[in-house]
């Protein structure tokens, strides 16, 4: 909603905001445009509005929701007002269970990269943008295409209002338990979206990804790009490093990224953009600087010897994808893994099996597990903040990284971790 109300602002409109609770680096951004900030949801604060633009995290029983529905106030859900504003733009959707912030990032960069003053809408801080969001003049509009629903009144994915010329599909797998029923109800989302791109638009995804061509198999009427299929016009191969695309070829080792999950993304991005009809060798040169999303195996610094890496891994996929990484990048380090069930998803038990693999791994990890879903009374799953880092507190120096994973916010871990670090 705060890449939005930029949006909102850059477009010639008048914006405030109300929310519970305000933090950086949105909050700075938001007070840098002078927005009206209003805490808490209450009659006598609620900001007089042409139009009430409200977020999936209110619903029935909020009192503002209710005095706009009572007064038959004008208003709509962010992900519509969005789709308006972008509808004449060339957009480029990138959509996924995981990658999506960070593949986003890279296709801006390599378009800006040329001196295209794109537009753009993505979930995330990158060092490499002064924001999360900007209207541009260039035709090209890039947005992260998150499947959540919309609004409490409107249950349809996000990406469905947002009309993609170029829909990248990442991957796919279960995730938003808290309102999706099962993997089917996520493959129906991507495919509501599918069936309403051009004939002229293009559809982006791996073959590996077996939910990924379930989605394609039940009918698509755009042009399909497959990576790395048999009979694709677009592949790599992760042992040369090489992207290949329609007879050109480029190889992308030197890239400023590590681990295999990012180096899908930087495929996915350089293909993406190519397919707009951006050279390979382009496409790849825009990526060299490239420096990363945060909150993305972002290093938050050593303190007396001891380096903390900050992820918001929380799907098992995407957690043993960054231990992976992380492993392969420090070979000769001693590494503790510090995971914490923050999703709905995870908390509510969906990934029990996953997460027992896991914990299985060849890897020293302590869990963060507030439901007791991981209940085995083992020494490293802990129910709250205080008995985590108290258990680190005992350990860390037997360790070279601390790599703490979790969706919520991970000051809560590294601020009190750092402290009695430094204090040691």
């Amino acid at each position: 909603m705060g890449g939005l109300a930029r949006i909102l602002i850059e477009s010639g409109h008048e914006v405030s905001g109300s929310d519970n609770n305000f933090y950086p680096p949105m909050s700075n951004q938001l007070e840098e445009l002078e927005i009206e900030l209003v805490k808490g949801f209450n009659l006598n604060t609620m900001p007089e509005a042409d139009l009430y633009v409200i977020g999936n995290a209110l619903s029935r029983g909020n009192e503002c929701v209710e005095e706009i529905l009572n007064k038959n106030l004008p208003y709509k859900s962010g992900p519509e007002m969005l789709g308006e504003i972008i509808k004449d733009r060339f957009v480029i959707a990138v959509s996924g269970t995981h990658g999506k912030t960070t593949t986003s990032f890279m296709i801006a960069k390599i378009f800006e990269s040329l001196g295209k003053d794109i537009g753009y809408l993505i979930g995330g801080v990158s060092p490499d943008f002064s924001f999360s969001a900007k209207t541009g003049t260039d035709p090209v509009f890039i947005i992260e295409a998150d499947e959540y629903d919309s609004a409490f009144f409107d249950k349809r994915s996000k990406f469905i209002h947002y009309s993609p010329n170029i829909f990248l599909i990442n991957n796919i797998e279960f995730d938003h338990a808290d309102i999706f029923d099962d993997l089917d109800a996520i493959k129906k989302q991507f495919h509501h979206l599918i069936k309403i791109i051009p004939k002229d638009g293009k559809v982006i995804f791996f073959n590996h990804d077996k939910n990924a061509l379930d989605v394609i198999n039940q009918g698509c009427w755009a042009n399909t790009i497959e990576i790395n299929g048999n009979s694709s016009n677009a592949s790599f191969d992760i042992s040369s490093s090489t992207v290949s695309f329609e007879g050109d070829s480029v190889q992308i080792a030197e890239l400023p990224i590590y681990g295999s999950h990012n180096n899908l993304n930087a495929i996915a991005a350089i293909i993406s953009s190519a397919s707009y009809g951006i050279k390979l060798m382009d496409a790849y040169n825009g990526l060299k600087e490239f420096k990363g999303v945060l909150r993305r195996l972002e290093n938050k610094g050593t303190f007396k010897g001891v380096t903390i890496l900050d992820d918001f891994a929380h799907h098992p996929t995407a957690i043993k994808s960054t231990i992976d990484a992380v492993k392969d990048k420090y070979v000769e380090k001693k590494i503790l893994n510090v995971i914490e069930l923050g999703s709905n998803t995870m908390s509510g038990g969906f990934h029990l099996k996953e997460l027992i693999s896991i914990d299985n791994l060849d890897s020293d990890i302590l869990w963060l597990d507030h439901k007791s879903i991981l209940v085995n009374n083992k020494n490293n799953v802990h129910n709250s903040h205080d008995d985590l880092i108290h258990s680190i507190s005992k350990i860390y120096k037997d360790f070279d990284i601390i790599l703490i994973m979790t969706n919520r916010n991970s000051k809560n871990i590294f601020k009190p971790l750092k402290e009695i670090i430094e204090a040691s």
